[in-house]
């Protein structure tokens, strides 16, 4: 082995192996990575631009409904649930509070006008007419006795003058003793207008409770006697009776409604409809429904303005009879008419409406692998079809489901694969 020679088998003074030039890199190689970086740009920015960018969901094509814009006659309708109502709703309400002391009647008897219905019991309140009766009679005898002998008076002092004239007159008594019972005479006589006045005013006074005027203003009637007789709750008309609030025993105050009374023949119809439609609905519109295979017709007789939990209430009169067999409470799905049909672009209605107000929708693409969002203008409604104002041209197809998932995003991606079926 020769010990002096370099590890790695290379000479020192061997020039040649010294000098001799590696192999260099290609320069293929040390572009291509700067070239693939730069085509995934490209291709990234190509993208972003055919997409439109923004945020992008995607969704199977089995959660969508899609739906085509159409031109065709708009019909101007609002379709809401209606009940049949009474036409006439009369309350039982208690003049005076009280104790149930009889119930007379069941829920839902028919009843006739002023037939006593309950019969309510307040001792405290007889108690109280008896003693203002009590006092109005002590006053009005008071006066009375006090007028008869004020008259008795005036009836002795006027014997007295026709016989002291004569005297006066045949010089056997003064003249001052005739004119002293003169005076006499006179103040007996302001006396008694004085005393009738105050009667007159104080019983006025004290009778107040007691007595009063008709409706009709002809009539004097017992207020007090009413106020008892008031204990006793009567039907205010013909009709049945329904909600009735009244056992034996049970405490009613003043004012409490005890039940109803409801007109047995007449009846309406009550809806609730959506506050979209407030302006919309007004005195004389009519609506269609069918009830027991039978079309009927009625129309808007009362609008409250007055929205609750989103709704306003409408009331209802049938355009003839009601339907045969008709109840309270039953049920009917009417069709309000709004005004005429007219030519107009349509979207079929959906629940996207409700998310988006209108405002905007999502367009399906041509090759329906995505929709774009829009901004569109849409018009009147009915349950079926959205009236399109401006945004939208027939043939477009529109994504009409719901978008509460989807309300931040500029694109919906949809999927479609083999277990997926076009809506």
């Amino acid at each position: 082995m020769n010990l002096d020679r370099p590890i790695g088998g290379l000479d020192p003074d061997d020039a040649s192996a010294m000098d001799r030039a590696l192999p260099g890199r290609s320069r293929f190689r040390r572009w291509w990575a700067f070239a693939l970086v730069a085509l995934l740009v490209i291709a990234g920015a190509t993208w972003v631009f055919m997409s439109g960018g923004g945020n992008v969901v995607r969704v199977p094509l089995n959660h969508l409904t899609i739906a085509t814009v159409t031109e065709g006659p708009f019909e101007d309708y609002v379709a809401v649930r209606g009940k049949i109502a009474p036409f006439i709703i009369a309350h039982l309400t208690t003049d005076q509070g009280g104790i149930v002391k009889q119930v007379l009647v069941d829920d839902g008897d028919i009843v006739k006008s002023g037939q006593p219905l309950i019969v309510l019991s307040n001792p405290a309140l007889q108690l109280q007419v008896a003693s203002q009766q009590l006092q109005f009679e002590q006053t009005r005898f008071k006066y009375e006795h006090d007028l008869l002998d004020i008259d008795h008076q005036v009836s002795q002092l006027k014997n007295n003058l026709v016989r002291d004239k004569i005297l006066l007159d045949a010089n056997a008594i003064a003249t001052s003793t005739y004119q002293q019972e003169l005076d006499d005479y006179q103040y007996l006589l302001k006396l008694r207008a004085a005393l009738k006045a105050s009667r007159d005013f104080e019983q006025r006074v004290l009778a107040a409770p007691l007595v009063g005027q008709s409706a009709d203003g002809k009539t004097r009637i017992d207020i007090s006697n009413a106020a008892v007789e008031a204990l006793t709750i009567r039907a205010p008309m013909d009709g049945q009776l329904t909600d009735l609030d009244a056992e034996v025993g049970q405490s009613k105050p003043q004012g409490a409604v005890l039940g109803q009374v409801n007109s047995a023949d007449r009846f309406k119809l009550t809806a609730d409809v959506d506050q979209f439609y407030l302006g919309r609905v007004a005195n004389g519109q009519e609506t269609l429904f069918t009830a027991n295979g039978h079309d009927y017709r009625a129309q808007v007789a009362k609008v409250y303005p007055q929205v609750t939990n989103g709704t306003f209430k409408v009331d209802f009169y049938f355009n003839g009879s009601a339907p045969q067999n008709a109840h309270v409470g039953q049920e009917i799905d009417l069709k309000v008419e709004l005004g005429g049909a007219s030519r107009a672009i349509m979207l079929p209605n959906g629940p996207f409406y409700q998310d988006t107000g209108g405002n905007w929708v999502f367009i399906v693409s041509a090759d329906g692998k995505s929709a774009l969002r829009r901004n569109v203008r849409l018009g009147r409604r009915n349950p079926d079809h959205v009236e399109v104002l401006d945004g939208l041209k027939p043939g477009e197809r529109v994504i009409v489901s719901g978008y509460e998932a989807y309300l931040k995003m500029d694109r919906v991606d949809i999927e479609n694969s083999s277990n997926t079926d076009q809506p």
